[in-house]
């Protein structure tokens, strides 16, 4: 289980334009369980997986992960056992290495480098056949430079990536939101495989309403840091977008805009 627990973080401290955006902040996430998280911009979403991962720091509070606090634990630490997909397709993977190589780089995470060749050649045929499910024709171009692949095929790959070591939480930040319609389809498809089959605790950021509703098992919509909406089971069945559509309007009203 992962436990946020009275969180506070502020930003630029210090100066006139301090703000503070989680105030006794709390959120839990059941092991093994596919939690969207919707909002407007600004709402904390982003930074609340920037805190989950370690590239932002709580300003007091605890964050506990299978019963283990990890508030104080390093980003690059975290890693071993966070998975995180980033919007940017550009990110997530080397794009001066190939698709081989940057399969071996995760592959040997966490191990001691020798003087041994980075590239397995008996783990070749898995890198293959792990691409192949992507159904993208990756598996013909192992050898082609990361950086010459399209934003949906690198998308792919660092979904593949993450996946490949035993990680514990996958963390998806928009990761469909710079691909186009059919692109993002094939991702979405390709990530809730990946989540059943290794039965993954996800957290996913988006801003597409469908998805949010059409996968995983939770839905938590955040509006200035805190939580205006959290339904799972029937409950999240239940709803449609025009439902989400009514509470952002809520909000935008009470708010003034």
């Amino acid at each position: 289980m992962l436990e946020l627990q009275n969180i506070r973080k502020d930003f630029n401290i210090g100066t006139v334009d301090r703000v503070t955006l989680f105030d006794s902040f709390s959120f839990q996430v059941e092991t093994g369980s596919f939690v969207s998280v919707i909002g407007s911009n600004g709402s904390g979403k982003t930074t609340l997986l920037n805190l989950v991962c370690g590239s932002v720091t709580a300003d007091s509070g605890s964050i506990v992960f299978d019963g283990k606090n990890i508030t104080n634990m390093p980003e690059y630490k975290r890693a071993s056992f966070i998975g995180r997909v980033y919007q940017n397709p550009q990110m997530g993977t080397c794009p001066e290495l190939t698709i081989i190589e940057n399969m071996a780089l995760a592959d040997n995470k966490g191990k001691r480098f020798g003087l041994t060749p980075a590239v397995n050649r008996q783990r070749v045929q898995y890198y293959k056949d792990l691409v192949k499910q992507c159904g993208m024709g990756l598996e013909n171009r192992m050898n082609v430079k990361v950086g010459a692949l399209s934003g949906g095929q690198r998308q792919a790959l660092a979904l593949v990536i993450a996946g490949m070591t035993d990680i514990k939480l996958l963390i998806l930040d928009e990761h469909t939101a710079a691909l186009d319609p059919k692109t993002s389809e094939n991702i979405m498809i390709l990530t809730d495989r990946l989540v059943r089959e290794k039965k993954i605790t996800t957290l996913m950021v988006t801003h597409n309403l469908r998805y949010a509703l059409e996968y995983g098992d939770r839905i938590v919509m955040m509006h200035e840091g805190k939580t205006v909406l959290d339904k799972s089971g029937d409950d999240k069945k239940a709803l449609d977008i025009e439902d989400l559509l009514k509470v952002f309007n809520k909000i935008s009203i009470e708010c003034g805009n």
